[in-house]
């Protein structure tokens, strides 16, 4: 999907409302206007005000950065800043995140962009960067698809792999279905493609129906870690790089997990992540 600045806002509105698998009525009641007036808009007929472009982005749940795009399209300035994440005036946000990822202790949690990069690590996740052995992985930014699932980085100790691999790979499908991120297209492509990232068949479908979540379950020395995790994000941003940023949380899904992790910080109370 085409979002860049020089498409004309009609074109852009109805490609987000495709997107969204809307008809012009549906969208036309949800925002309570004339089906008529949204044709013409669409259609290049008529040309909406800034209030329009807006109530229309937020019927289709736009994220931020495209909608800046729209009130470019449509001739507006952006409503929304976008700011660097070392930008000193993020501090406050970045040190709420950070607040969020040392609380999770001694549980992993990282706080990831909206290419998923690492922006930040708590400690507990420093023994499972230590496992991995290409590098490059390591290199900022570190981008944790490719931390996750490639030959050298965690895949090889991950028990559930193929299945594991869908989860990480349908999420990330269904993230380009609602921004169509060219670098995140290019990132679903090329993790798609690792080598023996299959394990020899297809994708295993979790079939225990006592199972709340996909379990991500890693092999760490003799004993087998297993975690859900959950991702949180701003309620209520009004910056770009604010609604892009995630923290992703990973509880243990067994009682031996919580035990081993206890462990592990014990073991490294100091240790801080890569």
């Amino acid at each position: 999907m085409n979002t860049t600045h020089d498409m004309p806002i009609g074109n852009l509105i109805r490609e987000w409302r495709t997107k969204r698998r809307m008809s012009q009525l549906d969208l036309a009641s949800e925002a309570e206007i004339s089906q008529r007036h949204l044709s013409f808009v669409e259609s290049g007929r008529s040309a909406p005000s800034r209030e329009m472009v807006m109530h229309l982005a937020e019927m289709l749940e736009i994220p931020l950065r495209e909608r800046n795009h729209m009130l470019l399209a449509a001739g507006f300035a952006p409503a929304f800043g976008e700011r660097p994440i070392t930008d000193p005036t993020l501090s406050p946000a970045l040190d709420a995140v950070n607040l969020v990822l040392r609380g999770h202790e001694p549980n992993p949690a990282i706080a990831v962009d909206r290419h998923w990069n690492m922006i930040s690590a708590n400690n507990a996740i420093g023994p499972f960067l230590a496992a991995v052995s290409e590098a490059s992985l390591l290199t900022p930014p570190v981008n944790v698809y490719r931390l996750s699932l490639h030959p050298k980085g965690l895949a090889p100790f991950i028990v559930n792999l193929n299945e594991w691999r869908s989860h990480l790979i349908d999420r990330l499908r269904r993230q380009n279905d609602a921004v169509a991120d060219p670098v995140l297209i290019e990132l679903e492509k090329e993790v798609s493609a690792y080598p023996g990232a299959a394990r020899g068949g297809p994708a295993v479908i979790h079939k225990d129906q006592a199972a709340i979540a996909v379990p991500l379950r890693l092999k760490m020395g003799g004993d087998v870690l297993s975690f859900i995790s959950t991702i949180t994000v701003f309620g209520t941003p009004l910056d770009v790089t604010l609604s892009e940023l995630a923290v992703e949380s990973f509880f243990p899904a067994d009682q031996r997990t919580a035990e081993l992790l206890r462990a592990m910080a014990a073991a490294s109370p100091t240790r801080q992540p890569s």
